[in-house]
């Protein structure tokens, strides 16, 4: 009997253009463009049914004419890199076009993908360009489309260079792309190519030691799972963190008034500083219920959202499975969107990256001996505070000292989160329905890199896509604080 193939098949290979000329300049790149230039391409994509009315040769011809239409609204994704003579880098939009790939494997079925707990292996063979980095933008394509059909499904994939897009303008192109095949005329959602914002800069990045690297180790054993978390179970976790107080047969949980789980097992250290703050209210006339009223008024108004005490959920999760010195400092690293904040504001369709990365440190000893609510309330401080002002502030710091953006856990405790579960993953119906996962490649994965995804389901449904030392996922798989709220 012949043995099972283990790999994908390339049955055909081509490149596809814009199907109008480009009357896009050069498109210079911007203060959160040149950082990514150290970043692998963004892997995404999406798994769908197989559509039996259609045959495959009909639906890859389908697929290529809805690219070029695609590539025409957004002319970048077809072109090239250039440095000038002063070391300035562009888009230079010159219809070069893009990989488009068809590839067979027939060998796998949807629930091969989509059933493991931990992400398979097969899953990252659905992708071009792996492990390309972004500055190789200058002699290779920006962007390739690989489809790839399953015994009973089909993936379509799209690797971008990130330092053209990030999750916004991917998401916004994946998306066009599908109102194209599936038959639609005119783009619903045209992106904005202006560069006239803080973010095009003189600033120079210059290359000393030659075209960059990745600054994570790309040969690190990982482990890689998605954690599904249901509407009711994201509105319980929310309402858990932002509770001021707790009855207990009629009596009232001070503790939980100052942000202190009652299940937290580091809250009786503190009872006296509960006692004294209350005590206060006491010695000025308050009765005890208006002392703990007013003490809960006094804690905190701040609501935190829903994806806020999710991150700090799973920052006490991956600090507690990596038994970390009491003393160590965490990080925990969230991608923003920028395009809101500035003043005044970028279009919401502003074509590139308009990220920044925005840090908060703890010691594990707080992570772990603090309450949920207070992870999360340093997360949403730092979060809120990223204003206009901030956002300046980040792009004349990196003004000063031009620089890449170092991907990777360091230290050994660090946590970065990416994409969002905002983005309009599941928006895409190519003409045969909507998708039934979405997955990643190889790209910009380490140990401690999170992607969050919504979940398929809508409503305000998460996935989340954790990457980890395999001894640190079987920590958290154990934790039962983070796993009571997962749904698979």
């Amino acid at each position: 009997m012949p043995s099972q193939p283990t790999e994908i098949t390339v049955l055909s290979k081509c490149t596809v253009f814009p199907d109008q000329k480009s009357t896009l300049g050069d498109l210079k790149l911007s203060v959160s463009d040149l950082p990514m230039l150290s970043c692998h391409y963004i892997q995404k994509g999406c798994l769908f049914t197989l559509p039996t009315s259609l045959s495959m040769e009909f639906l890859i011809c389908n697929l290529k004419r809805a690219l070029s239409q695609a590539l025409a609204q957004f002319p970048p994704l077809a072109g090239r890199f250039k440095t000038d003579s002063d070391g300035h880098v562009y888009i230079t939009c010159n219809d070069a076009g893009v990989d488009f790939i068809h590839a067979n494997a027939n060998y796998l079925y949807i629930r091969d993908i989509i059933s493991p707990i931990h992400v398979p292996e097969e899953a990252k063979c659905f992708f071009a360009f792996d492990r390309t980095v972004s500055y190789d933008g200058h002699t290779k394509p920006i962007m390739a489309v690989q489809v790839t059909e399953l015994d009973d499904g089909v993936f379509i994939g799209c690797s971008v260079n990130h330092a053209v897009t990030d999750g916004t303008s991917f998401w916004n192109f994946f998306n066009t792309f599908a109102e194209m095949s599936s038959g639609i005329k005119k783009i619903s959602k045209q992106p904005d190519f202006r560069r006239d914002s803080i973010l095009i800069s003189p600033a120079v990045l210059r290359f000393a030691d030659g075209p960059p690297k990745v600054t994570f180790n790309e040969e690190e054993p990982l482990s890689e799972r998605i954690f599904s978390f249901s509407r009711k179970s994201i509105s319980i976790l929310k309402s858990k963190v932002n509770s001021k107080k707790l009855t207990d047969n009629g009596g009232i949980d001070v503790v939980e008034l100052l942000g202190k789980q009652s299940n937290d097992t580091y809250h009786n250290n503190n009872n006296a500083k509960v006692t004294t703050l209350l005590g206060n209210w006491f010695k000025n006339g308050f009765s005890k219920q208006q002392a703990v009223d007013a003490e809960s008024n006094d804690v905190s108004t701040v609501e935190i959202s829903s994806f806020q005490s999710l991150c700090a959920l799973l920052w006490r999760a991956v600090t507690r499975a990596r038994k970390l010195n009491p003393s160590k400092t965490t990080t925990f690293r969230m991608a923003v969107n920028c395009r809101h904040r500035l003043t005044p504001k970028l279009d919401p369709l502003y074509f590139g990256n308009a990220i920044q990365s925005i840090p908060t440190y703890a010691s594990a000893d707080d992570v772990l001996s603090r309450d949920l609510r207070w992870c999360a309330e340093q997360l949403n401080k730092n979060v809120t505070a990223h204003d206009d002002s901030t956002v300046r502030g980040f792009v004349q710091d990196w003004e000063r000292n031009p620089r890449c953006f170092p991907l990777g856990n360091f230290d050994g405790a660090s946590i970065t989160m990416g994409s969002s579960p905002r983005f309009p993953m599941y928006d895409n119906n190519f003409g045969w329905g909507r998708p039934l996962a979405v997955r990643s490649g190889r790209a910009n994965k380490f140990d401690g890199k999170i992607s969050a995804f919504p979940g398929r389901e809508g409503g305000g449904t998460v996935d989340l896509e954790v990457v980890l030392a395999p001894e640190t996922m079987a920590g958290i798989e154990c934790d039962a604080e983070f796993m009571q709220y997962v749904s698979r």
